[in-house]
């Protein structure tokens, strides 16, 4: 299985010099968010960061923290403490939110002092009382939280950038993003050569977050083309190391992302497809590879995969046959019929008064 991965690898990469996979790389072990139907229970000390804000920390980061309007990139989730109703998910939108600190909104102030407490790739608990987040009046459009809600946050810093200024995505030209993403993809790519998986992946986000939905809607032509070379094989990238961390159903949904802007992209096909095998999904992850195959008929690595699709289904069918054969047993012998001597008697009594019959004839005559 190795080799086969070790030549897709080969194969796939030959049109870009800059984009990482992680096949056949060792890899740390990452855990992904819990389901978030409910704030995660936390045994860590809690931190007081402010009066009104309460921390705990779920997941080390690495690094430095952010300082007074560094432009962050975060994922999180948001409860009001008292229903315990959820009201926002990034995860769940797989869209992460910037956040300037020190030009955050007023509803944000809570989020954005656990933030600046933070380092990269951290991941915590936060209690924020009503006056640092909604306030007295609370929301009533999106998201709703009801008056003087008290808020839980488990948040996530992916990264951040220093900029003195504080210049946000929005005030940047397109250029300046594209060139923003691009070190963020390029950064990736060389944490990656360090084995720093975890760390790699974050700076892909990152990259991926300069190029949200508002911004490509807003693209065309050239500029279009120029952002779609970054994006693309940062989510590629992306599905690679959840692939390895075994994380299937986000590595999909990452090579899924490239195939809406590009219905045919091999990589991603074959990335998507080797998800779908590891979950059991063998119809889905065969439909994908036959589709890689159409558009990379050399490529050796596919109809390899295909191979062991195929052997897979073989056992499969194999083990049922067995199961089946056990759970109705073998075909019953069919019994021997019983001798009825009655009737044999019978039979010999006629034959013999038969006999005795035609001798007393022959001696009348």
């Amino acid at each position: 299985m190795e080799e086969v991965v070790e030549q897709q690898t080969q194969s796939a990469d030959q049109d870009g010099e800059n984009e990482i996979t992680t096949e056949g790389t060792s890899f740390v072990h990452g855990e992904p968010p819990q389901d978030g139907s409910a704030p995660p229970k936390v045994e860590s000390e809690v931190e007081d960061l402010h009066e009104k804000v309460k921390k705990q920390i779920i997941k080390e980061g690495h690094g430095q923290k952010p300082s007074k309007y560094a432009t962050c990139f975060v994922h999180y989730r948001a409860w009001t403490e008292s229903t315990q109703h959820k009201f926002e998910d990034t995860w769940h939108e797989q869209q992460p939110v910037e956040l300037v600190l020190g030009k955050e909104k007023k509803e944000l102030t809570g989020l954005a002092i656990g933030v600046s407490s933070m380092k990269s790739g951290e991941r915590a608990l936060l209690q924020v009382d009503w006056e640092l987040g909604y306030g007295k009046e609370g929301s009533f459009s999106f998201p709703n939280v009801p008056p003087m809600a008290d808020i839980i946050y488990e948040v996530e810093l992916i990264g951040f950038d220093e900029t003195k200024e504080g210049k946000a995505r929005s005030d940047m030209t397109v250029e300046e993003r594209i060139g923003a993403a691009d070190r963020r993809k390029m950064d990736g790519n060389a944490l990656f050569k360090e084995e720093k998986l975890e760390e790699a992946m974050q700076q892909y986000e990152m990259a991926i977050a300069y190029m949200g939905d508002d911004f490509m809607f807003q693209l065309y032509g050239k500029y279009q083309d120029m952002a779609l070379a970054v994006k693309s094989p940062c989510h590629l990238n992306m599905a690679a190391c959840l692939i390895k961390l075994k994380r299937y159903e986000e590595a999909i949904a990452q090579c899924t992302m490239v195939l809406a802007e590009d219905a045919n992209n091999v990589k991603a096909l074959f990335r998507r497809g080797k998800a779908r095998a590891e979950l059991g999904q063998t119809d889905a992850a065969r439909e994908d590879f036959l589709k890689a195959r159409k558009y990379a008929p050399q490529d050796k690595a596919i109809p390899r995969e295909l191979n062991l699709l195929a052997e897979h289904d073989r056992a499969v069918y194999q083990k049922q046959k067995e199961l089946y054969k056990g759970l109705f047993g073998p075909s019953p012998e069919p019994k021997p019929k019983q001798t009825n001597w009655l009737i044999l008697f019978w039979h010999w009594l006629l034959s013999l008064y038969s006999r005795l019959s035609k001798r007393e004839m022959q001696k009348a005559d």
